[in-house]
């Protein structure tokens, strides 16, 4: 099978595919034959060496988002060869999902719903579980709350507006002017263009704040928040004086880091399946042209997600 790895950090030219041996599934695990890999930032920060190393240094192979078909599956009941299947598995252990086929422990995948393509059920399990643990589980968001979302027009961004919809919030979102319409299109009650406007001039009262933007945005949103309101960072999660802040204000404070719970995954699966969450795919890419695709994932500002197709 063919792998994209890299030797050294750096730009998107260190990534480079080669041959290797398909990997043996474990009794628990399911051999999965790839369709289409989705994109994450954070592979970018790894790639270059600006993240701490999740999976040590090179040579690696990046990736977590798979979506695909399973060709083996021993001595387990979950998944039968030929299902189709999507999920995050491992994180933040390394899934080597830069890959042709990817074995996966069977509970962190899903059958892929028949509405969605391969290549949007890729774009899906990284953003859409960091949007529901954030917002569900930690947030505890419930109807008639007020969610106020940065990013609107990001992965996360897009994905959390509409599960936020969905629990019954009122729903705030940042975004740039350009991405008025589109952040509108996923059920935004209210688009702040953070370029001509102070968000913290502009809402009050907010009941949760999903950050998904960092810099001092997770700081500047304690003026937004009620009392006992709360944030949840997927980006400042490791700053304990913003913490301390934040629970001196009398507000809660909580950082983010996805990882790969089957039951987040089934409730997602369930709101596509109810017509309440799509996932927009930008671009995609040929396996071959990921150094492409990297490119435009180090240019930032991006509409979704970014996919690859093997």
């Amino acid at each position: 099978m063919r792998v994209i790895t890299q030797h050294t950090l750096g730009g998107p030219e260190v990534l480079t595919i080669v041959d290797a041996p398909e990997p043996q599934p474990l009794p628990t695990e399911v051999l999965v034959r790839v369709k289409a890999i989705g994109l994450n930032p954070l592979e970018a920060l790894i790639r270059a060496g600006e993240f701490p190393p999740l999976i040590g240094q090179p040579p690696f192979v990046l990736g977590w988002d798979i979506s695909g078909v399973v060709e083996e599956a021993p001595q387990t009941w979950r998944f039968r060869p030929g299902d189709e299947v999507f999920g995050m598995p491992l994180f933040p252990r390394a899934a080597s999902a830069y890959a042709e086929v990817v074995a996966a422990p069977a509970l962190h995948l899903a059958r892929k719903p028949a509405s969605l393509s391969h290549v949007e059920a890729s774009a899906l399990p990284v953003v859409g579980l960091t949007a529901w643990q954030g917002l569900v589980d930690l947030g505890g968001v419930t109807e008639g709350d007020r969610v106020l979302v940065h990013g609107g027009g990001g992965g996360i961004g897009h994905v959390a507006i509409q599960i936020a919809k969905a629990l019954g919030a009122h729903v705030i979102a940042t975004a740039g002017g350009s991405k008025r319409k589109f952040v509108e299109g996923f059920g935004a009650d209210e688009v702040i263009d953070y370029t001509a406007v102070d968000f913290t001039e502009a809402v009050r009262d907010i009941d949760v704040v999903l950050d998904t933007i960092g810099g001092d945005t997770a700081e500047r949103s304690l003026d937004v928040l009620r009392p006992g309101g709360h944030l949840v960072t997927a980006v400042a999660m490791q700053d304990s004086e913003l913490a301390a802040t934040y629970e001196a204000a009398g507000r809660r404070f909580s950082g983010i880091a996805v990882d790969p719970d089957p039951v987040a995954l089934r409730g997602l699966v369930e709101l596509v399946e109810q017509g309440r969450l799509r996932v927009h795919v930008q671009q995609t890419f040929p396996f071959e042209r990921v150094a492409d695709a990297h490119r435009l994932l180090d240019g930032g500002h991006l509409q979704g997600k970014l996919v690859l197709t093997v």
